[in-house]
């Protein structure tokens, strides 16, 4: 199921919380050093090529400091932009800026990691129906943020929560199997019970436990940590009963491989876990002074 799109009350909140953390008492170093205000104009500069994701929400952080803040020439989120280019321009009082400098960039660096990774993931995959997953592996709190970073990377949401679909693991099955029930079990208990009609996917690590899930007759049957070739060959046992998902292991060196094993999804829980941050910069552009010593 797609994940709800950031709305701007929610946005506000998860600011509000990452500006209570990092500034619970004020910026005491640029308070001690300006108390007055300094007017400054700043550039965010792009240090490497991305797909760019939470440009808004970099905004928005600025804007909760000091709405007086004016800032000009952003580009757009989803756009792939290219090294040193600037991003966006902020012009006001240079207090402000400092306070919101961190904030804004954790945010920006963060989402446009994951727009990016997942952007790589997508492109790897070109030429194939093949849709690229996100999963629940994601930071407490920011998962609205993370998931909407993944489509503006081209990605596709998997379950936003446990309420948005059922997905029989392999603890699940462990538990079943404890009171004498098997994946095919499994898959019909669900169906019996399954709220909305809610799709049902039911993992499988062995071919015997893909035999028996197709038995289950689920909606889309998950290939646990199988290699490529353990994948094709799935596929021609499940031969088209079920949709397949792919996932455990997945890296850009074989994507590829699994989506030409005829692998319909690819979960990938790095998109959101693991994406590196994105490498930006926040410089201040102010007209040179005489250099002036304060008294001792």
């Amino acid at each position: 199921m797609r994940a709800p799109s950031p709305r701007s009350q929610h946005i506000r909140a998860i600011i509000q919380a990452a500006l209570n953390e990092d500034l619970p008492h004020g910026d005491i170093t640029t308070e001690a050093l300006f108390p007055d205000a300094v007017f400054a104009r700043a550039v965010v500069v792009a240090n490497e090529g991305m797909t760019l994701a939470g440009l808004g929400i970099a905004h928005q952080v600025f804007r909760e400091i000091d709405p007086s803040l004016k800032i000009k020439n952003s580009r757009k989120d989803g756009e792939t932009v290219r090294p040193n280019t600037t991003l966006f321009i902020i012009e006001g009082d240079a207090r402000s800026i400092l306070k919101g400098e961190r904030v804004a960039l954790n945010f920006l660096q963060h989402l446009s990691g994951i727009s990016t990774l997942t952007a790589r993931f997508c492109k790897a995959v070109k030429g194939y129906s093949t849709k690229i997953l996100d999963t629940r592996k994601t930071t407490p709190g920011l998962r609205v943020l993370q998931k909407w970073a993944v489509r503006l990377g081209g990605g596709t949401n998997h379950r936003y929560s446990l309420s948005d679909g059922i997905l029989i693991k392999d603890n699940h099955l462990a538990l079943l199997q404890s009171q004498g029930l098997g994946i095919e079990d499994a898959c019909h208990l669900s169906q019996k019970r399954r709220p909305h009609h809610r799709k049902i996917t039911v993992e499988a690590e062995t071919f015997e436990q893909v035999r028996m899930a197709i038995k289950g007759n689920p909606d889309v049957i998950l290939l646990d940590n199988m290699t490529p070739k353990m994948v094709a060959k799935a596929v021609k046992l499940i031969k088209g009963l079920a949709l397949v998902e792919v996932s455990g292991g997945i890296t850009l060196k074989n994507v590829r491989h699994m989506a030409t094993a005829g692998a319909n999804f690819i979960s990938i829980g790095a998109l959101t876990h693991s994406a590196p941050a994105m490498n930006l910069s926040l410089n201040f552009s102010i007209p040179k002074k005489r250099t002036r010593r304060l008294p001792r």
